[in-house]
């Protein structure tokens, strides 16, 4: 299958397409500046509550006349434009494919090895957030605003995020057996693999993070992991750019000065800081970029947290290992707090977490709601820092492809650090109100993570998706649930090149990831809880319909509380979340009976702990038949706080190839 690099087939189609879109822009911006001029945010509500000399209803007393005079005049040439643009909508490509060409660019890219399926397997991290990209003034609606600043700040977070290095704490003590998931890294046992990490002398598996500021520490970093073989133990496969520091019991979890620089230079192994990147003022402009020295989700913060990150047990008494921890950031100085969730329910099998960090070394990213054709530009290149392969600009227009008319596209946007070897994408027919002017749909993709020793291709599949968001469309989400998996088993087959008898593909995961705008544990939406897709695919937060898994929240946020002081940070966002009187003032809940619409400051008992609708499935169904896929981690990111209203999640999956098992 071509994966389509450019919207339209030919150049002269493409400089047709720009020319209309040219005589459409000037009236779609006045448009757009006029109607959010009259819809203000609760943060600029406050700022002129404060402004004694209504100096900004004078502004728009004044600019609304010109904006008026401007549309009026710029109508004729938007009419001509619109009737060139249209018809140009039946050759449009549904996709846009971009490969970074200069790798150099790219952190995370440079960090991969081919995955040979040797040793004990290889993990894969996949993260899902909708940004709610839209139009300035549409987005205003879900109380969020300057749409294109907003672009780029997600990007650089999510870079920041996924691309800093790592560093694992080992801490043997003969009593604690516990395991607490930091800052979503991995958290695997140590165990045989291709690729080797720096290990410094210091057994309970406890990670932390560093800043990462710079864009080339990549290269660095595998010097070191190659000179450093032989350590003390070997991590999966997919483990990069990580330090592994161990810490013996005997001493009571007391460091010497000797293992301490060791770690602190270890540490700073990753390169040295860099400066802010371009765009610092046009972040500064709205509140919701704006970060505190220190908090997690800063891009320009030096200083580290001093707060302990692991408590050891020792003997019959309780150590808090803060000392060593101290000692540690203190030398190191550029590490970030992170969170100290652990897992509470011991018959979980994987960790789970509320974490202020997308996470490291994260392989895949599926996006929704970046409508916005200017807004997914800057995002793409942001991401392209770290992801090497991006599809944007998915989904059609007019009334190509679909039965009503669509103004903008579906809003899905995947990154990935493997290559694209296929990609598809379909559009919900059936969209109702206001979702069927956007080409909703489902973008599918078959990426190639590796391959055997025998020249076998190493496959995975995943599915971005959105559905219908209008509440109590019930009938129209199982449609689409119904076409989402009927549209990726003619993928799945379209794709695959494989017989039984003579595979040429393997196929190691297969996840759907996206926005289903419908919760397990409201009662309006029994019919998509009891949907078929929940047998052929799990939800690793979900008991059963109805019923999530008690450490599992809801995604959704309260508008109207993204500006309170109390959430408008990464740390901040994430403490309040790991308190149930947090959740119950800043997540909305599941519909209920006694339902109130002021969300804040509610004490009664609700359901659950906040509506999730954003959802990572996986389905160890169809995959290779002698590797088992498991669940690893799974984690609630609050990276994004005050730039959209929901949050984002991750999950790293273990593909286990049992080679190594006796």
């Amino acid at each position: 299958m071509v994966l389509y690099t450019s919207p339209f087939p030919n150049s002269f189609l493409s400089v047709l397409h720009s020319f209309s879109w040219g005589l459409i822009f000037p009236c779609y911006w006045l448009a757009d500046r006029l109607v959010a001029s009259f819809v203000p945010t609760t943060y600029e509500k406050r700022q002129r509550a404060d402004d004694p000399c209504y100096f900004h209803a004078l502004c728009i007393i004044i600019t609304t006349p010109i904006y008026l005079a401007l549309l009026v005049a710029s109508l004729p040439f938007a009419l001509i434009g619109f009737l060139l643009w249209s018809p140009l909508q039946s050759a449009r490509r549904p996709y846009i494919y971009s490969r970074l060409e200069d790798k150099n660019h790219a952190n995370g890219a440079t960090l991969l090895t081919e995955w040979k399926a040797a040793g004990n397997g290889k993990s894969f991290c996949f993260g899902s957030a909708n940004v709610c990209l839209l139009p300035d003034s549409l987005a205003r609606f879900n109380n969020v605003f300057n749409t294109q600043a907003r672009a780029k700040e997600i990007g650089r977070r999510i870079r920041n995020g996924a691309s800093r290095p790592q560093i694992k704490i080992y801490i043997d003590s003969p009593t604690n057996t516990s395991i607490s998931a930091a800052s979503f890294s991995s958290l695997v046992s140590p165990q045989g693999g291709e690729n080797t990490n720096r290990t410094v002398n210091a057994g309970i598996k406890r990670t932390t993070s560093m800043e990462y500021k710079g864009d080339n520490s990549g290269s660095n970093n595998s010097e070191e992991n190659r000179e450093d073989k032989g350590g003390a133990g070997e991590p999966n496969e997919g483990e990069e750019n990580t330090c592994i520091v161990r810490i013996n019991g005997e001493d009571n979890g007391h460091m010497s000065d000797t293992e301490t620089d060791t770690v602190n230079g270890q540490a700073h192994a990753s390169g040295p800081a860099e400066p802010s990147l371009e765009g610092d003022a046009d972040i500064s402009k709205t509140p919701n970029h704006k970060q505190k020295e220190g908090d997690s989700g800063s891009l320009d913060s030096y200083s580290a947290s001093r707060e302990s990150l692991v408590k050891v047990r020792v003997g019959d008494g309780t150590v808090d290992q803060s000392t060593v921890n101290n000692k540690l950031l203190y030398k190191a100085s550029i590490m970030k707090k992170t969170s100290v969730r652990k897992k509470k329910h011991t018959d979980e099998t994987f960790d789970h977490e509320i974490s202020a960090f997308f996470p490291a070394n994260l392989d895949f990213l599926c996006l929704q709601e970046v409508f916005d054709k200017r807004a997914a530009e800057k995002l793409k290149e942001q991401l392209h820092h770290y992801f090497e392969y991006i599809v944007y600009d998915v989904g059609v227009y007019s009334c190509h492809g679909c039965c009503s008319f669509k103004f903008v596209n579906s809003g899905l946007l995947f990154a990935s650090r493997y290559p694209v070897m296929d990609a598809a994408y379909h559009c919900y027919p059936n969209g109702r109100g206001t979702d069927s002017l956007a080409s909703k749909g489902a973008l599918f993709l078959k990426v190639q993570v590796g391959s055997t020793p025998q020249d076998q291709r190493i496959v995975g599949y995943i599915s971005c998706t959105h559905l219908q968001a209008i509440a109590g469309d019930t009938t129209v989400r199982c449609e689409q649930l119904d076409m989402l998996q009927d549209w990726l088993s003619e993928f799945r087959k379209s794709t695959s090149s494989s017989s039984t008898a003579n595979p040429e593909e393997l196929v190691a995961f297969d996840v759907i990831c996206g926005d289903l705008n419908f919760d397990n544990c409201s009662s309006e939406d029994k019919l998509e809880q009891q949907h078929s897709l929940f047998t052929h695919y799990k939800d690793p937060c979900r008991i059963g319909p109805g019923e999530d898994k008690p450490w599992a929240i809801g995604t959704l946020l309260d508008p109207e509380g993204l500006y309170d002081e109390e959430v408008c940070t990464p740390d901040n966002l994430q403490k309040v979340l790991e308190s149930e009187e947090g959740r119950k003032g800043y997540l909305v809940y599941p519909t209920s009976k006694n339902h109130s619409s002021s969300q804040k400051g509610r004490k009664a008992s609700l359901k659950g702990n906040g509506r999730r609708i954003d959802y990572m499935l996986y389905t160890e169904e169809g995959l290779y038949l002698e590797w088992k896929v498991e669940v690893e981690e799974f984690s609630f990111i609050t990276q994004l706080a005050g730039l959209t209203d929901h949050l984002p999640v991750a999950m790293r999956l273990m593909v286990s190839t049992g080679e190594d098992d006796p």
